[in-house]
């Protein structure tokens, strides 16, 4: 059994781009003497049809003045290298590493100097073989020669067929110190706001027209003016935009049609007008962690999510946003643990007893670090991620709290949301959110247009700042 295709629902139940004419009375026939009794308010079939609240949730707004957004944030404090290659034979003493991996910055020597110490592990799975040496020359910048502090050497030859990371120092007697000294290497980001713009427009004589129902929005608007929902469900509608194009927006790809669109339209703006931005699911796919193939549905899954994370921030707390089928997914797996949970009779811990209602499901776990559950409306309504099936989201996981990292703006280090947004202002302009009437009607007096025009305005960058503490969960 399952829920029949149809009838199904409606994916574009109101919005249209021209006043409807079932919103009036048209219907004139005096000569019928049965007039329709109808109901004086309409019926909120979709409950609260916004999805925004995500960002409100997790993150926070502040001002910024520029066409770009910079931000470093923190390298690794040790190194390892897991691309490298050995040359010397099995029972020799000494030998010489080279180091392919693709360094940051690029061109800059290793970080590894004469007198350290290091690991030497197999790359192949399964193998226990490991070696240690000492560092005695780095002849090249990414070259090393070691003397081994083993007889035998047990890892294999040849390239890409090891990794090595850095464990201590060794040094003789009357010796001098260190040599060279490291660096901090912080690792920089940017992001540059779009703008975000919608309007609504309504001609004087339909300012005059009164409905027969009354109408309301879930901003708390209300009246027999059908014009008014018309503007309250455009504000609403921008509303959601702004944050929705913070989760979607993309970098525009040099030559792509929308670049040269953007740049066409905009021309004489500069080469930083209309260039796409980084959204959080752009931004987490791309340097985040990524969990494909459908939902982790058993410990093992989380558990294989837990050990990610520990090779990243290690970030304690953790929301997880969402969709239903991932909340149900995460109920079930978590109620498996129970010793009832295959018969479906006991979740968590508490006295059954036939006048309580069941609960089946759980708002979090913990196990290694602590993760709480949320529904994301936003993936679940239909007109919305709720319906998609190409490239569909399940779900996404968010650090809580805050990261430090150095504002460029500030001059100083400062604490930051991992996820927040950044609004173009300045003392003589915010636009943040900016809204404005011209026209002549409404109280409008800007232009000989017999008309209203509700603009609205914002241009803002989403940040998300230590994106490999972030996992992103989709179908493929």
């Amino acid at each position: 059994m399952a829920v029949n295709a149809t009838p199904g629902f409606d994916l574009q139940p109101s919005a249209e781009r021209v006043a409807l004419p079932s919103n009036y009375i048209t219907n004139f026939d005096f000569l019928n003497q049965y007039l329709p009794d109808t109901y004086e308010k309409e019926f909120e079939r979709y409950g609260n049809r916004t999805v925004a609240s995500f960002l409100r949730m997790v993150g926070a707004e502040m001002p910024s003045n520029s066409d770009m957004i910079k931000w470093a944030e923190q390298g690794r404090l040790h190194s390892k290298y897991t691309d490298c290659a050995i040359t010397a034979g099995a029972t020799t003493a000494a030998g010489t590493i080279t180091v392919s991996d693709v360094l940051n910055p690029v061109g800059s020597n290793i970080a590894v100097r004469v007198g350290q110490t290091i690991f030497i592990s197999d790359n192949a799975a399964g193998s226990t073989n490991s070696n240690k040496a000492i560092v005695t020359a780095v002849p090249t910048a990414n070259t090393i020669t070691v003397a081994f502090y083993e007889a035998v050497l047990t890892v294999p030859v040849g390239a890409g067929q090891v990794s090595i990371m850095i464990y201590g120092s060794e040094f003789a007697k009357g010796t001098s110190g260190m040599v060279d000294s490291l660096e901090a290497n912080d690792v920089f980001f940017d992001n540059k706001p779009i703008i975000i713009k919608d309007t609504y427009e309504v001609s004087g004589s339909d300012m005059a027209q009164i409905g027969w129902v009354e109408i309301s929005t879930e901003n708390g608007g209300s009246g027999y003016l059908w014009y008014m929902k018309s503007e309250h469900e455009t504000r609403l509608r921008f509303e959601d935009y702004l944050e929705t194009a913070m989760i979607e927006a993309v970098p525009a790809e040099a030559a792509s049609g929308a670049a040269d669109y953007l740049q066409s339209v905009g021309a004489g703006l500069g080469t930083a007008n209309g260039s796409g931005s980084e959204g959080v699911f752009h931004v987490v796919g791309t340097r985040g962690n990524v969990w494909g193939g459908g939902n982790p549905t058993t410990l093992a899954g989380f558990d294989s999510i837990i050990q990610r994370l520990d090779k990243q921030g290690a970030i304690e707390e953790n929301v997880l946003f969402v969709n239903r089928q991932f909340s149900f997914d995460i109920d079930d797996m978590l109620a498996a643990q129970n010793s009832y949970g295959a018969g479906g009779t006991s979740y968590g811990l508490f006295d059954n007893d036939e006048e309580m209602a069941l609960n089946l499901g759980f708002t979090g776990f913990r196990r290694g670090y602590d993760f709480y559950k949320s529904d994301w409306k936003y993936l679940n309504d239909a007109s919305m991620r709720g319906d998609t099936v190409g490239g569909g989201i399940n779900g996404l996981l968010v650090p809580a709290g805050s990261t430090s990292v150095y504002d460029q703006i500030l001059g100083k280090n400062a604490k930051r949301p991992f996820l927040h947004v950044r609004y173009r202002a300045s003392e003589t302009e915010d636009r943040r959110y900016k809204t404005w009437i011209t026209g002549s009607a409404g109280g409008a007096r800007t232009s000989s247009l017999d008309a209203m025009q509700v603009n609205f305005l914002s241009e803002r960058a989403c940040c998300t700042l230590g994106a490999n503490n972030f996992f992103l969960f989709q179908d493929a």
